[in-house]
Order: C-alpha cells, then structure tokens, then sequence
C-alpha cells in the first residue's frame, strides 16, 4: 500500500458510504480522519483499514458543532497536511408536511446543511493557509427537486449545493477543488432495502443492479480527486443504469 504525507477526513463516516470513502482512500496511501456522532461504531471500519495496512483515527463528531468541527479538522490537518475533506452527513426523513414539526426541519437543516458549511470552511481555512486542497460535498436527489414529503431533507440538500457552488466559484481560483457529487439513486443499505420491500413489496429486490453499491460512490470520489486541475468537475451525478430521471 503506497503510503502519502496527506490526510483525508471524512465526516460522517458512516456503515455505508462514508466507510467505503474511508476505505478508498486509504487504499491509496492517505491517513484517515473518520468522525461520526457514535464514534464507537467506528470500530468495524477501523479493524478493516488497519488490517488492509492503511492508517485511521477514529473521532465521535458532532458536525453541528462548530469547535467540535474545528478541532476535528485542526487535529487532522497536524496529523499530516488536510489535502482532502469529504462531507457526507446524511439526514434523509420522509414526512408530510403537516407532520414536518420545527424541530425536525431545523434538526435536518443542521446535519445536511449547516454542518456542511461548517466543514467546508474550516477545511479551506487549512488549506488556503498551503495553496491547495481538495473538498467534496455528498448530494441527493432532493438536491435537484423536492419531493413529496421532502420538504426538510430537500431544503437542506439544496442549501448544501449553494454553499458548495459558492465555495466553488471562490476557492477553485485558489487551487482547492469544490466538488458537489449528486446520488441520484437509492443506495445499497440495509435501510433502503426494507424501504424498497415495505413499499414494492416482496419482487422490489429482485434487480440488485438497480441499487447503487456504496463502494461506487467511493469510486467516483476517487475519479473527482484525480482530476487535473484544467478539467474540473463542480457536480457530478452518478446512477444506476435502469435508474429514471
């Protein structure tokens, strides 16, 4: 395994995505920086990556916490030089509108959207300070259009995709590459599966490339860090091949 002097973090490192983030870079020679609330769920990802040869440290991490964040980040960037920030909080809920209380529109708001601006300014405060830096932001398709029952989780990953749009027109001047990577597609979890079978029923599984694999997402990640600074992607959107849209 090659082994580099940079670190990647990945906040919201969680059983799926973010643990195959985790695991890509790695693969590829950078320290790891994963942050979750539970940061004792981290343990299987830790096992994993330390048996592979790569090198992880694992934090619990609110990301709605701003000196949470920023200790997270600082301690990263000491480690070994912050060279990419990956942020993948999630916070999907389904609810009518008349059942979508304060609470849960400003709890949903602040894991998909606030936390985001969070780690994606303290990330450029670091690499601003080296002339370089790569940061890429999880989207949905609710950051595209609002659905049915949507209207927290839709808002949220629209406000996501304006700070990421924002922050990419500052800072890709500046050498840090702003990247907003769009899953239009359900992901291959236990989550969405039960989703799939309580909705469709019990044929709904029946096609398994139909749901995106976690590791894919991984992959396009790795496409968006390697690519030269003359070709840039701001938004990629990536499905499966049966996916409508």
């Amino acid at each position: 395994m090659p082994k580099r002097n940079a670190t990647a973090a990945v906040i919201g490192a969680g059983d799926f995505i973010g643990s195959e983030i985790a695991k890509k870079f790695a693969a590829e020679g950078f320290s790891i920086y994963a942050g979750r609330r539970n940061g004792d769920k981290l343990a299987s990802l830790v096992k994993d990556i330390e048996a592979a040869g790569g090198e992880i440290h694992a934090r619990s991490l609110d990301a709605r916490k701003e000196e949470e964040v920023i200790s997270f980040l600082d301690d990263a960037d000491k480690h070994a030089p912050l060279e990419v920030c990956i942020f993948n909080v999630g916070a999907n809920v389904n609810f009518p509108i008349l059942d979508t209380t304060e609470r849960v529109f400003r709890k949903v708001w602040e894991m998909a959207c606030y936390s985001g601006f969070l780690a994606g300014r303290e990330a450029a405060r670091l690499m601003l300070s080296r002339g370089g830096g790569k940061i890429f932001f999880t989207g949905a398709t609710a950051s595209l259009r609002g659905g049915s029952g949507f209207a927290a989780f839709a808002s949220a990953k629209f406000g996501l995709r304006a700070v990421a749009q924002a922050m990419a027109r500052e800072l890709g001047p500046k050498n840090i590459h702003v990247a907003h990577l769009i899953i239009d597609s359900g992901v291959d979890t236990e989550w969405v599966r039960q989703r799939r079978l309580d909705a469709l029923g019990p044929n709904a599984l029946d096609n398994p490339d139909l749901l995106m694999p976690p590791s894919a997402v991984a992959d396009s990640y790795w496409q968006l860090y390697q690519q030269p600074k003359s070709a840039w992607t701001f938004e990629m959107e990536i499905r499966p091949f049966g996916e409508k849209w």
